[in-house]
């Protein structure tokens, strides 16, 4: 028998000088080692497995065709069926669970700092405490012995007690417990190094093996077909008469099943099943690791722990501990097997040491306690910690259900039951966008080895870090330069980075700030960068306090209040829908009337069938150009410039083609985003200083608000575009990327004597909240809808032209709004970032989706969508008629609801009137 004391002194030589600056090997190429047991009554390994002979035949054709008998295999295969769909196969190449679900630790924490989130913990605990038992009478391996998160410095207990916030929203129990407290509900907690703890009773834990065999019984009650030992050798992929490629049939090692749709939930082995079809899975393999104790006195009914700051948890096992966590220097599973199946790697002591130590210091009797077994199995891990699923972008009807991160099983009712909506219904029921594959990565990086590599080790390293506002990766970074980089870089920008893009954040006036390559945090023998300005930068940001360059971005914007900023934008995506069916594409997917002339430009949403918002964006009118210049494309019929968050670009993207290839319409949707630049110019001096610039008049009998035309700025042919996103007269310019940097510098030339500043995207947050205006995939999403989120003036209902949602939003109209986002203020200078409980007349009644301060009005400022209680309709009067106060991380603060923008109500400034 080992203890955990001998192993720490044993490797406290390395252990103690920081064992991730050991040179080790970067990665495994290793298969299993020899087979052991895991902390489990039972697994689903049987005499029989890997016979070589299906459990039964493979039908000859099916609706669904689930690939992978894991955790999201068992949970999507049942809620398919549970939704309707008999026809169904779950194919497994061995025995369910058999590739990385039967050595899980099976934790359910119920809260996380994303209100979706809780929504989809929320389903997986209902299913195994309560769905299943109840539909067969068996228990499905759920432990209700609660949960606790442990504090040791104040910003980790602010963090908790947000997420205590938003539990109160969902009905969830928790609370903060002091040291005192925490040590007599745990009495073998040491509580020297405490600041306090969160305790959820209601947390707990599920067996994987029971969980899932009690899902596969109840699917195959349902209709549904469970096949094992049946390995998939082929995806048949064809395309349509359209060129679009499809999903047409599964090849198996027993025969072939004709199918239009494919789930592919293989875990770890998902990347090769991918390639099978032609899709990029961006995930890796990583060998992830828990010790088991001997038995403990005194141990029985604790609940399971999660000790943060010393990356460790400690999952209760009857009398006994799992012991695991997250360190800086995981190792990398380069080849994985294909013939993996209940098999463990031998645990690698130097890199586990660490977890040790911390959890000796917390639970101090380990220190004298035996290790009865060590469980290190493969676990996939995505490029920011976020399971991939949905529909492929590049075959259509092949879904993903992969990369959970190792939470696989908590997320796995959840996430089971909207891939089984999506796949009926052709979208999830909640706002699934942050796991969406055609949505959160830019297609150049989703086969991009090093960025996938480098981005993946810092999710899982940083997996137990704070989530602090405005923290940003340090890997993947510089993937995507726009034409101003360098010469925003030199004047001290501050980049953020969405999309692969590097985007101006704020300006220092400390200098440059560059974002240096990766260095792995030290780890794999690797040196830490020294003096590392944007790190330490990020770094003073570290708090859920005003951050200490609140000032810095208060004079963005108030600069661009009183006189004028420049905005960097060339990140924005920048697409042209053209073609002899281009208007009618149009009528379809905007929610505006968007068929005027040219020169027209018109802010508008696109919805889904459901009615729920899948974007905003401004949508111009053109006539065909130049086919040797970006601003205008040569085009047959009619022409359309879309210019979208870059963010989201991606996103919008993959909604337009889907539709597009649905209605089978004659139009080209073309990508111009990396060819042109963006620069927006606001503020009251904007006129003045560009009318130096442009070769045009500005005047507002000229130039209109939401307008545009082609002019000349510096000698540069340039797209100019009366539109503000700040609340203030100003113009963008869409220049091709090779003349940016000269009227840039025109502009900046021009505006020096005005008082012109640059300005980043931290100061829109602030001036664009000020105004009221929605932020897509913040108070903004696909499950709320145009007159939800006060936008119904962008529904063109008084024509009679219809509109993908136009159903949905007028059945909504009729019968009244029960969900509404409202604009609230506080009096006190409070920093509140999302996520805080709104209450009204002493019930809670919603949450904050976005946050800012705002610094003309001079107060903070939160949005929010609010429901009533009783069940009723959300009326402005309701609105008016209610007593509000917003509680942040516990504490309440009155708060004022504005049916209007707080600030320029009557929007003057924006069409030049001060």
């Amino acid at each position: 028998m080992s203890y955990m004391s001998c192993a720490l002194r044993a490797a406290a030589p390395r252990c103690l000088l920081a064992p991730w600056r050991n040179p080790r090997p970067f990665s495994s190429v290793t298969g299993p080692t020899a087979k052991k047991s895991v902390p489990y009554q039972k697994t689903l390994k049987e005499e029989g497995s890997g016979t070589g002979e299906p459990s039964r035949p493979p039908p000859p054709s099916a609706e669904v065709v689930v690939i992978g008998g894991g955790s999201l295999g068992c949970q999507t295969t049942y809620h398919l069926a549970k939704q309707g769909v008999t026809s169904v196969v779950l194919l497994e190449r061995d025995r369910l669970t058999s590739g990385t679900t039967w050595h899980t630790a099976g934790l359910l924490w119920q809260l996380r700092p994303s209100d979706v989130e809780v929504e989809l913990l929320a389903h997986t605990r209902d299913v195994v405490s309560r769905e299943l038992p109840a539909e067969t009478g068996l228990h499905a391996g759920w432990v209700e012995n609660g949960g606790l998160f442990i504090a040791s410095n104040k910003q980790r207990l602010d963090e908790y007690k947000r997420l205590m916030s938003l539990g109160k929203v969902y009905g969830v129990e928790s609370y903060v417990l002091t040291p005192s407290q925490t040590k007599d509900l745990y009495p073998l907690m040491n509580i020297d190094d405490l600041y306090g703890t969160l305790y959820v009773p209601k947390d707990g834990t599920m067996d994987p093996a029971g969980t899932c065999s009690t899902l596969a019984r109840a699917a195959t009650a349902r209709g549904a077909t469970i096949i094992e030992n049946c390995p998939v050798t082929g995806i048949q992929v064809r395309a349509d008469d359209f060129g679009v490629k499809r999903v047409y049939a599964v090849e198996t090692a027993h025969g072939t099943i004709q199918t239009p749709c494919v789930v592919n939930c293989a875990g770890v082995w998902a990347r090769a099943l991918g390639r099978l079809a032609g899709v990029h899975v961006p995930l890796v393999g990583m060998h992830h690791a828990y010790v088991v104790t001997e038995r403990i006195e005194g141990i029985q009914n604790m609940p399971n722990v999660r000790d943060h700051d010393a990356s460790v948890y400690l999952r209760l096992q009857g009398d006994a501990l799992s012991v695991g966590g997250y360190e800086s220097n995981p190792i990398f599973w380069e080849e994985v097997s294909e013939k993996f199946a209940f098999g463990l790697f031998d645990l690698d002591w130097d890199v586990f040491m660490q977890h040790i130590e911390g959890a000796i210091n917390r639970v101090p009797v380990l220190e004298k306690t035996g290790i009865k077994s060590t469980v290190c199995g493969p676990e996939s891990f995505t490029a920011d910690h976020k399971p991939l699923m949905g529909e492929a972008p590049e075959v259509r009807g092949f879904f993903l259900g992969c990369g959970f991160n190792s939470a696989g099983m908590m997320l796995g009712g959840g996430c089971g039951r909207e891939l089984a909506h999506w796949i009926i219904h052709g979208r999830p029921e909640k706002d699934m966008y942050g796991y969406d594959i055609r949505q959160r990565f830019h297609h150049s990086l989703t086969d991009n080895n090093h960025w996938i590599r480098e981005r993946s080790h810092e999710s899982y390293a940083k997996n137990y870090s704070v989530v602090f506002p405005h923290d940003e990766p340090l890997a993947g970074r510089n993937v995507r330069k726009d034409p101003l980089h360098e010469e925003l870089l030199r004047q001290g920008c501050v980049f953020q980075e969405r999309h692969g893009w590097e985007r101006p954040g704020w300006f220092s006036p400390r200098g440059a700030a560059p974002v240096l390559d990766y260095d792995y945090y030290g780890a794999y023998g690797r040196e830490r960068h020294r003096d590392y300005t944007y790190n330490q930068l990020l770094g003073d940001e570290y708090t859920f306090d005003f951050p200490p360059h609140h000032d810095i971005i208060r004079n963005e914007c108030l600069t661009c209040r009183n006189a004028l900023a420049l905005f960097d934008m060339s990140y924005f995506g920048k697409f042209y829908l053209v073609g002899p069916e281009a208007t009618k594409a149009a009528n379809w997917l905007f929610t505006a009337d968007v068929s005027k002339a040219p020169g027209s430009t018109v802010y508008t949403c696109m919805l889904n069938k459901r009615g729920g918002v899948e974007s905003d964006l401004t949508v111009s009118r053109i006539n065909p150009g130049d086919p040797a210049s970006p601003l205008a494309p040569t085009f047959e019929g009619d022409g359309y410039y879309l210019a979208i968050g870059g963010a989201v670009a991606q996103h919008n993207w993959s909604h337009i083609t889907a539709v597009l290839q649905d209605m089978k319409l004659q139009c080209k949707l073309l990508d111009c985003s990396e060819e042109l630049g963006m620069m927006s110019i606001q503020g009251p001096l904007s006129r003045v200083v560009l009318q130096e610039v442009l070769d045009t008049d500005l005047s507002n009998e000229a130039f209109p608000f939401s307008t545009h035309k082609l002019v000349t700025a510096a000698g540069c042919t340039v797209r100019a575009m009366r539109l503000s996103f700040v609340g203030e007269m100003g113009w963008e310019l869409h220049v091709p990327k090779a003349d940016c940097v000269k009227v840039y510098r025109a502009v900046m030339q021009a505006g020096a004597r005005h008082g012109i500043t640059n300005a980043g995207y931290r100061a829109i947050d602030s001036l664009s909240i000020e105004k009221g205006y929605r932020h897509w995939h913040a108070d903004l999403r696909p499950d709320d809808t145009p007159l939800e989120a006060g936008l119904a003036f962008t529904c063109k209902l008084k024509s009679s032209i219809p509109f993908l949602g136009r159903e949905a939003v007028e059945a909504q109209k009729a019968k009244g709004i029960f969900h509404r986002l409202v604009c609230f203020t506080t009096e006190e200078k409070v920093p509140m970032f999302g996520l805080e409980a709104v209450w009204r007349d002493g019930k809670v009644v919603g949450h904050i989706r976005r946050a800012d301060f705002g610094f003309a009005i001079d107060k903070t400022i939160a949005y929010g969508y609010i429901r009533d209680p009783a069940g009723g309709p959300v009326s402005l009067d309701f609105v008016k008629s209610g007593s509000y106060q917003l509680e942040r991380m516990g504490v309440t603060y009155p708060a004022r609801a504005h049916t209007k923008s707080p600030f320029d109500p009557d929007n003057k400034r924006v069409k030049g009137f001060y």
